[in-house]
């Protein structure tokens, strides 16, 4: 059985966090699990209904650029492990509004690891920061090859750039003062609870009201999907397992052109809605293509295979299936989360000339 541990999750009402909170509530009823979360527009706490009155759950509502509320929690709680997904996450809101991304991203970083240099600062043992990462830090790959976790550094967009700059603070906290990290480096997710700015919910959605599915550009960029369960089991495996001070890359080993998954999913999508065939397709419509948009990712997963014994569970189809039926059979989910300010978000990114 695993030791008593006092675990901050940042981050741990939006789509990935939310999977992984529930999961480590769950399965660890020995680890106090604190999820702290500022409720942003991608934070929702109907993620987390079925979790909110365990015993080993506190939710915490703050915001990681709150230095004085972030060493409160550290003290009061006396934690122990940090997982740290907390972070502007969207590529095209980096390029409308780059400064957000700096605060929350590279300075939301270094107020958490300031908090816990100093509260570990008697010992750093059984100690761990884990921050969760991006392969898009990686920049661009073209047709063949794969990013590894010695790729260099080459960001594209204030996204990938703010990332990349808190993955560096994060190594340079542990060669300076000898703070014991993990870092992952993920591809792009995929499942339940994804809020619909990105393409695979944003897409389902459209669906299902018959709206025009926005592509950006020819549609050929490449991207490498991952199932969010898997992701939270390699999360799990790095946390537990993982070797301190190491960089481990996740992936789905999945491309998919942007064009051939729009595809694939309005193919899906009418046998569910009982359509007829290629009436999604028609929805397709290819708008302007965003600024430093990259080509293809590309991730090599050998290292957290190879060592910690990590692969996918599911194939693509399986995945977006159940991902399809989630949000087929969460509709009211689906109504809460798009309106509001993202009807005002999707109107000024999509649907301007």
């Amino acid at each position: 059985m695993k030791e008593k541990k006092n675990i901050l999750i940042t981050g741990g009402a939006g789509f990935i966090g939310s999977h992984l909170v529930r999961y480590f509530v769950t399965k660890y009823p020995q680890y106090s699990i604190f999820n702290l979360d500022d409720l942003t527009y991608a934070g929702n706490l109907e993620n987390l209904k079925d979790i909110e009155n365990e015993a080993n759950y506190t939710f915490l509502k703050g915001n990681i650029n709150d230095s004085k509320f972030i060493r409160k929690v550290f003290i009061e709680h006396d934690i122990e492990a940090v997982i740290h997904l907390a972070a502007e996450s969207h590529v095209d809101r980096s390029i409308a509004d780059p400064l957000a991304f700096v605060k929350t991203n590279v300075i939301g970083t270094l107020t958490l690891l300031e908090a816990a240099k100093a509260h570990w600062k008697e010992t750093f043992s059984n100690k761990l920061f884990y921050h969760v990462s991006t392969d898009e830090v990686y920049g661009s790959l073209g047709s063949t090859g794969l990013f590894t976790e010695t790729t260099s550094y080459d960001p594209n967009s204030p996204y990938s750039a703010s990332k990349a700059s808190s993955d560096h603070f994060v190594r340079a906290y542990g060669e300076t003062y000898k703070l014991p990290y993990v870092i992952s480096n993920c591809s792009n997710n995929y499942g339940p609870n994804h809020f619909p700015e990105k393409l695979i919910p944003l897409f389902i959605n459209n669906i299902i009201q018959e709206k025009e599915l926005p592509v950006y550009g020819d549609g050929n960029y490449t991207r490498d999907w991952l199932y969010v369960l898997d992701h939270v089991h390699a999360i799990d495996l790095i946390f537990h397992a993982g070797k301190k001070n190491e960089t481990y890359n996740i992936g789905g080993f999945n491309e998919w052109k942007n064009i051939d998954l729009v595809k694939l999913l309005c193919s899906i999508m009418d046998e569910k809605l009982e359509r007829e065939s290629g009436s999604s397709e028609k929805l397709i419509t290819f708008v302007k293509d965003r600024p430093g948009h990259d080509l293809r990712y590309a991730i090599d997963a050998s290292k957290l295979n190879t060592q910690l014994g990590w692969s996918p569970s599911v194939t693509f189809e399986e995945g977006l299936r159940k991902t399809i039926d989630w949000y087929l059979d969460n509709t009211e989910w689906l109504e809460h989360v798009t309106s509001g300010a993202y009807q005002e978000y999707y109107k000024n990114q999509y649907l301007q000339d």
